[in-house]
């Protein structure tokens, strides 16, 4: 059969966090920079449907062909390895303590931004034929979604800051949740049908993705948007970063690792006759 059933899976996953933890700096970096690339043109693929078609829900659902493409080709997302190395360290695998860990977080975020900011810088150039026009419809676009992101958040406050991290938890909950389900299928077409559908309900809810941003705005201060560096930083990615660890180690790895692999014993029922002894 192509469906794994979730004890199957959870071993992978634990599995799959051991793997990462333990690559080497080359590899981390050229899957985490390849990972970041596919997922950024993904995103500007799904930003230009939406423009062009004047339906955002056409984008969404073709968004998920960026992240299934990286999987595919077996490169890392920092939202991934936020929900698999832990499991291996938790599992205690040889090897896999916490300097290995957030040695995984670190190579993978550099070459995340990395791979993301070249295709920000790629497309602006397209957006803006080299920077010798006025952006596009689409570079436009992008420009708004940065400020709306960034300074749309700081001007509600606290408020604001709330929104964006409980957006970045849910995010990686949905995301983490595609990382697992393309777990549950041996077969090509069973792991792309269920890496789309979290994917869609991420991307379709507007929520906030560390790997996504890492292409929308610096893109979109190419591409003219009134925001700056420190309101991305401040106002956007580094709340994201941490809201999106909590919400994939807590809602999708800590969850399927207690309940699938640290599996608790079943309950006794006791018979009739014990019952009864235990009354009088």
């Amino acid at each position: 059969m192509a469906y794994v059933t979730p004890a199957e899976f959870a071993t992978k996953m634990v599995d799959a966090g051991e793997q990462k933890a333990l690559m080497s700096t080359k590899d981390t970096l050229i899957r985490a920079y390849m990972a970041g690339a596919i997922l950024a043109l993904a995103a500007a693929f799904a930003v230009t449907v939406a423009v062009n078609t004047g339906n955002f829900l056409v984008g969404a659902l073709l968004f998920p062909v960026g992240f299934c493409t990286l999987y595919l080709l077996g490169f890392d997302l920092l939202t991934g390895v936020f929900t698999l190395v832990p499991l291996a360290y938790w599992d205690k695998r040889p090897g896999v303590d916490l300097k290995a860990m957030l040695r995984n977080w670190g190579l993978v975020f550099v070459g995340n931004f990395a791979g993301a900011f070249t295709v920000a810088i790629f497309m602006a150039i397209i957006f803006t034929t080299g920077f010798s026009h006025e952006p596009n419809a689409v570079g436009q676009k992008i420009g708004v979604i940065g400020e709306a992101r960034t300074v749309g958040y700081a001007a509600a406050g606290a408020s604001g800051m709330l929104t964006l991290f409980i957006r970045a938890v849910m995010c990686n909950w949905m995301v983490s949740t595609g990382v697992v389900a393309a777990m549950m299928s041996t077969s090509v077409s069973g792991k792309v049908i269920a890496m789309w559908m979290p994917i869609l309900i991420f991307f379709y809810l507007g929520f906030e993705h560390s790997i996504v941003n890492m292409f929308l705005f610096p893109s979109g201060l190419l591409l003219g948007g009134e925001f700056t560096i420190m309101d991305y930083l401040l106002w956007n990615e580094i709340p994201t970063v941490v809201g999106n660890l909590v919400g994939g180690l807590t809602f999708v790895g800590a969850m399927i690792y207690s309940t699938h692999y640290k599996t608790s014993p079943p309950r006794t029922v006791e018979s009739d006759d014990s019952v009864g002894v235990a009354a009088e």
